[in-house]
């Protein structure tokens, strides 16, 4: 919006599907919304009550300016632990949300006018956080028809003497790609020959369904290179807590902690205890909600797979599937405005992630199977979706 007293960066802003989602709940009394990837599961009844007990305890104040020591060597434990890889306790600080930990990082690293490049389809903020930091986003497409792995030719010709860094997401919001052992080492390879930056968006890690995540820093050179983002929303269920992580070389972390010092100071004291004890709870914490998932997330496939005009690749990792709808013939926003008008779901459509995601809508996975079944009656009762035959399924196969 255009006015004299906003900043003139923010003239041309215009808000993304993902942040006006909420707006569209209210729309309808009884609308199935698929649209963030916010859990409909609650924080653990036993997190909740020892962060309570910690709060009447005192812990109710600032804490150490790189977070409470307490979860930072909890956090350092965890890592020697689930991948045995050692983390010393000034490589690690801990932010106000894993979306707070990467403006830190990119403000930390960026020079104006830095270029880092993004893999496309991408989590909607990063072009602007990018932005923010002073920095150019460098978008790398990826395709249905290569899983959605990063190709390392194209990815080298997007390298440039300005380049910094690179941001990897896997598993994947929105597409739900893992990338493959094989990606990995290549983009660690393309980083080193051309001394690169990554910065680790691992949101996601226990969600990879296929084969056990593999964090980009644990490959053989990159300690050194890697920026990790860690998060307890997701693997935690803890979206509202607001509380991530920053593993990085001590002097990126020193760093990052000058700069919060002028942003928010610390993350809130009683949500770094809760997450201290959702770490030390999670061998019982996370199966059983990963369990929960996969069944959303292989009932939901077998829904798409049957509906003409919708498809999707297998469910490999995270809480969302990314469905083709290009043999509608219509846009990803169209198509998502009439699931909304006529089954009263709520969908995110592709291009809110970028141009490839164009002819996709995103479903994130956060409502229990029952509900998923009502949703997809609904979906599949829809003219636009009754209308196109078999042909059309295998128009769409052969297309992508």
């Amino acid at each position: 919006m255009k006015h004299r007293f906003i900043s003139k960066r923010y003239w041309n802003s215009i808000a993304t599907a993902m942040g006006e989602s909420s707006s569209h709940l209210a729309e309808y009394d009884d609308v199935i919304n698929f649209s963030l990837g916010d859990p409909d599961i609650t924080t653990d009844e036993r997190v909740i009550k020892a962060a309570f007990e910690d709060a009447l305890n005192g812990h109710t104040h600032y804490t150490d300016f790189f977070g409470d020591r307490e979860l930072r060597r909890e956090i350092c434990s965890y890592f020697l632990d689930e991948y045995q890889f050692p983390v010393k306790i000034e490589e690690c600080m801990i932010t106000t949300s894993g979306c707070h930990a990467m403006w830190l990082a990119l403000e930390a690293i960026l020079d104006d006018g830095d270029e880092v490049i993004i893999h496309e389809p991408y989590f909607t903020p990063y072009p602007q956080q990018i932005r923010l930091a002073r920095g150019i986003p460098v978008v790398l497409e990826t395709y249905e028809n290569e899983n959605f792995q990063v190709d390392p030719e194209r990815l080298r010709a997007l390298i440039t003497n300005r380049t910094k860094a690179i941001v990897i997401n896997t598993p994947n919001n929105p597409t739900g790609t893992c990338f493959s052992s094989e990606t990995m080492t290549a983009i660690a390879e393309i980083a080193m020959a051309h001394d690169l930056l990554i910065i680790a968006d691992d949101i996601y890690t226990k969600f990879s369904y296929e084969a056990p995540f593999i964090p980009m820093a644990t490959l053989e050179g990159m300690r050194e290179r890697t920026i990790t983002i860690g998060s307890f929303s997701k693997d935690y269920a803890m979206t509202g807590w607001r509380i991530g992580y920053v593993i990085a070389p001590d002097y990126i972390v020193q760093t990052i902690k000058d700069i919060n010092e002028n942003n928010v100071f610390t993350a809130p004291s009683v949500s770094q205890r809760a997450a201290l004890h959702a770490l030390r709870l999670r061998e019982s914490i996370q199966p059983p909600m990963i369990a929960e998932y996969q069944k959303r997330i292989r009932y939901a496939y077998e829904r798409i797979c049957q509906i003409p005009g919708m498809s999707v690749l297998p469910p490999r990792g995270s809480l969302y599937l990314f469905v083709n709808i290009k043999a509608t013939g219509l846009s990803s926003e169209e198509v998502a405005q009439r699931i909304l008008e006529e089954a009263h779901v709520l969908v995110l459509p592709g291009n809110a992630f970028g141009g490839c995601g164009e002819g996709y809508v995103r479903l994130a996975m956060t409502v229990s199977v029952e509900w998923t079944k009502e949703a997809f009656d609904r979906i599949e009762a829809m003219p636009l979706f009754q209308g196109l035959g078999a042909e059309d399924s295998l128009w769409q196969e052969s297309s992508v």
